[in-house]
């Protein structure tokens, strides 16, 4: 294999993707390391969590600006065994420790498996510069090729804790909060980063592509369904993080890969506030989520004030093209987004100005989302990174689905299905499912080590 040569060529490469990826790291990074040295202070092991978080961002940045296969492999592995020691963080607590350990056990399936991916990959391509194999990427026909990138396809979901690989992140709540959210804000993105960094190679490889979108539907699906009957808040931020790396995933699978960069920041951005603001959102006794049903006229008014949100979204984004392909089903997601927005506000009444405030938050929430994605697709334009796929059964079947599955939710299917038995056993199935390990969990009070 010629994973380990060629050495003269240059192991560091600096490109746009890299430098969107390391300015959302650094950012993080920053301000998890700011709040650690607040959250912890007093901790004897204080000195110790603040250098990790240093060492594991630059082992990330490493990573993302590797363009030789063996050093994203080495930062690669270095990243998770820094994470898993942040994890644990005192280990003599029991449910910690085996918290990290089947952090690490996942990881280690990863890392063989990138590795051995990475080593076809470097020998069908007879070079382990990625840039050069990069160059190439139409040029790859082969069985072998195919195999390479399923391999990586697999290591990717391990690392953003995809399903089935999901159990690792839902057994992680013991976890400091600084380090809960540099996992799911940092850490979990790595697989996202993985597939676009080889986008132009998953392009030629249609099967792949739609296997990536098939985990990340399910992954999407569980995550956001698992989310909604959860007690316990990080557990609650935990299933959201995987039906988020879901929907990524799905984005991914769609050949729309800026858009799934911009997934990825947002979502960074937004779960790293959600876990360092956690404790805040506990105390303050005026924080009530809102529970109840929503009606039928409510839900049809939504509806309409979704249009407008999801046409802003079409016309900023640039995705207006009358070829049927994948970036309709994003505008179509675009829409249920926008209808939940204006749902939400709608909720609280139906006046004048309700509707006015409910439309106005569906076209800045759709326009937001487009700009993002706009820009982001502009700034990597040169990197290839939007393929958008010709729409199958695959593709169809599986937004046919989510969309079933949204108007079940907003048209109260719950509420008029939870007292029969079929509801029931669905529920304690996902409840059960939705679990962390029996073995990461602290029963008693006297089994937590501080």
């Amino acid at each position: 294999m010629r994973l380990v040569t060629d050495w003269d060529l240059p192991i560091f490469r600096i490109d746009r993707l890299n430098l969107v990826m390391a300015a959302l790291i650094i950012f993080v990074a920053v301000n998890v390391f700011s709040f650690s040295r607040r959250y912890l202070a007093g901790d004897r092991q204080y000195r110790r969590h603040l250098a990790g978080i240093i060492f594991l961002a630059l082992s990330v940045l490493g990573m993302v600006f590797a363009d030789h296969l063996a050093v994203m492999l080495i930062a690669w592995g270095i990243s998770n065994f820094l994470l898993v020691r942040l994890m644990i963080h005192k280990s003599e607590w029991r449910a910690a420790w085996n918290s990290g350990m089947l952090a690490f056990k996942t990881f280690a399936l990863g890392f063989v498996l990138l590795t051995i991916g990475f080593g076809i990959l470097s020998e069908q391509a007879g070079s382990s510069s990625i840039s050069r194999i990069l160059d190439q990427a139409g040029q790859f026909g082969k069985p072998m090729m195919t195999i390479a990138l399923a391999l990586i396809v697999l290591a990717a979901v391990t690392q953003s804790a995809a399903w089935p690989f999901h159990k690792w992140l839902l057994s992680s709540l013991n976890s400091p909060t600084p380090v809960s959210a540099l996992m799911h804000a940092g850490l979990v993105n790595g697989g996202g980063f993985l597939l676009v960094r080889f986008a132009p190679m998953f392009q030629t490889q249609p099967i792949l592509l739609h296997s990536v979108f098939v985990l990340g539907l399910i992954s999407a699906v569980l995550g956001t369904s698992w989310k909604l009957i959860q007690t316990d808040i990080k557990r609650m931020l935990a299933c959201s993080t995987l039906g988020q790396m879901g929907f990524m995933l799905m984005q991914c699978g769609m050949g729309l890969f800026a858009p799934a960069i911009s997934h990825l920041c947002w979502h960074g951005l937004f779960k790293a506030y959600l876990f360092l603001s956690a404790s805040s959102v506990l105390e303050d006794p005026k924080r009530k989520a809102y529970f109840g049903s929503r009606s039928f006229v409510t839900f049809l008014l939504a509806l309409g004030l979704g249009v407008p949100g999801a046409f802003a979204f079409l016309l900023i984004s640039g995705l207006l093209n009358p070829t049927l392909d994948t970036r309709l089903l994003l505008v179509g997601l675009a829409f249920m987004t926008c209808c939940q927005l204006a749902g939400r506000v709608l909720e609280t009444g139906k006046s004048l100005s309700r509707i006015l405030g409910a439309a106005v938050a569906s076209i800045f929430g759709g326009g937001l989302y487009g700009l993002s994605i706009f820009l982001i697709d502009v700034l990597l334009e040169p990197l290839h990174l939007m393929t958008p796929q010709p729409l199958d059964v695959c593709y169809v079947t599986g937004f046919g689905f989510i969309g079933m599955i949204w108007l079940f939710m907003n048209l109260n299917g719950i509420q008029r299905f939870q007292n029969t038995e079929l509801w029931k056993r669905l529920y304690m199935s996902a409840l059960n499912s939705s679990q962390p390990s029996p073995h990461t969990i602290t029963n008693v009070r006297a089994q937590y080590h501080y």
